[in-house]
């Protein structure tokens, strides 16, 4: 029988352990709805998919526009520019107003979004962050030379130590972000940045079974890409596709593309099955994804696939290059289930032999797919919460019914 000693700390482990998954993932989106003031900045937030990059981070600050200084930034620009100068106004860290005027030395480079694109060379992924006289917080690009064209106006809302919503006055500007060409979806060359990122085999079939014109014609409206490596189709276990017949053929390769531009941070974030090229029908020639903190994973009912970063990014077209080919079971039928067990066979009087025997035939069930450990609070994040600091549905909160069912696991291990 368990001492009351080792009763209180299992129930105390119990209780920890039901807060921890109490506790739910912040919404961006959801949260800046009850803002009308941010309302243009959250709707690109959507467009731009940013939004589910956002909510697949732990610890986050967002700087925010108003909806004026928004609507003369996109007024200007292309969705693919925008979306790389919000990408900007997302900081790696968490930031509020106590954090903001206790910045060591005074200054300090943030990582922000924008450099977990690959597209930032040198400190182009960057914010600098200086606390100016006067109570001033000043933002500007860690590019050397650039200015704090942009400072702290007021804080909109903090959950503590997961995100963090601050309005600045101005956008921050990168040099070379705005002048970066931003090609039409009409206009980009699916071959050539196929065979640049390693994919000829891939591109050459596309052009070969007159799939390429089904994907240029997805462009406009958006289309995502998972291209497999030359590698993947020299891999053991790939079937000879020249035996397919033509029909076969462009369902395989229209298997490899989705009508919707799916980013990284959404594929993370997809629950259902997603459509393919090749989707005819409910249920048929569609993908399902697990992610384990920043790793994608695609599976067929054939075989997974791992997802590798984009080799374009430009609203409304992604490219992936993931290191499989994707095997529609359509196709190549399910995954083999273990065999039956045999029936027993009687028999007049038999003398069973250890080495007769035969192995149980039941299989394992398949592991789960890891789960996101997630990180624990900054350690210089102040202790105290701001008046705007929140535990709201939008933003992540513990349950009316695990409270009371926490309070009385407490109660009972006093006892």
């Amino acid at each position: 029988m368990a001492t009351p000693t080792f009763r209180r700390i299992d129930l105390t482990l119990l209780t920890l352990s039901l807060l921890a998954v109490a506790v739910n993932a912040h919404n961006i989106t959801a949260i800046l709805e009850g803002f009308p003031d941010y309302s243009v900045y959250n709707d690109f937030l959507t467009k731009t998919k940013l939004a589910d990059e956002i909510n697949t981070r732990q610890t986050i600050t967002c700087l925010v526009l108003n909806n004026g200084a928004m609507s003369a930034l996109t007024a200007k620009h292309p969705l693919s520019v925008v979306k790389n100068i919000l990408s900007l106004h997302v900081l790696l860290d968490y930031y509020d107003p106590q954090k903001l005027h206790k910045i060591s030395d005074g200054t300090t480079l943030t990582t922000t979004l924008y450099q977990t694109t690959g597209n930032a060379p040198g400190n182009l992924g960057f914010v600098n962050i200086t606390d100016l006289q006067g109570g001033k917080v000043g933002f500007g690009s860690a590019v050397p030379g650039s200015k704090l064209d942009s400072s702290y106006t007021k804080s909109v809302k903090q959950v503590p130590y997961n995100i963090s919503i601050l309005e600045i006055s101005a956008p921050i500007i990168a040099p070379g972000v705005l002048s970066a060409p931003a090609p039409s979806a009409s206009g980009v060359n699916i071959t050539g940045l196929l065979e640049k990122a390693g994919c000829k085999t891939f591109a050459n079939l596309l052009t070969s079974s007159g799939v390429l014109k089904t994907y240029e014609a997805a462009l406009d409206k958006g289309l995502t890409i998972f291209a497999p490596s030359d590698e993947a189709f020299k891999a053991d276990g790939v079937p000879d596709l020249s035996k397919l017949t033509n029909a076969d053929q462009v369902s395989l390769l229209e298997y490899h593309a989705s009508p919707d531009y799916k980013p990284k941070g959404t594929l993370k974030t997809t629950k259902d099955p997603i459509t393919t090229l090749a989707t005819r029908g409910a249920g048929k020639f569609d993908l399902t994804v697990t992610a384990a903190g920043d790793s994608v994973t695609l599976h067929t009912g054939i075989s997974p696939s791992r997802v590798a970063e984009a080799v374009f990014d430009s609203p409304p077209v992604v490219i992936f290059t993931v290191d499989n080919v994707l095997l529609p079971s359509e196709l190549f039928g399910k995954s083999p289930s273990p065999a039956p067990a045999p029936e027993p066979v009687s028999s007049p009087s038999p003398t069973p032999s250890p080495s007769s025997e035969a192995p149980s035939p039941l299989a394992a069930s398949p592991p789960a797919p890891p789960t996101d450990t997630p990180a624990g609070s900054p350690a210089d994040s102040p202790a105290g919460s701001s008046e705007n600091s929140t535990s709201d549905n939008a933003a992540g909160h513990v349950s009316p019914t695990v409270i009371f069912t926490v309070l009385a696991i407490v109660g009972y291990s006093l006892c």
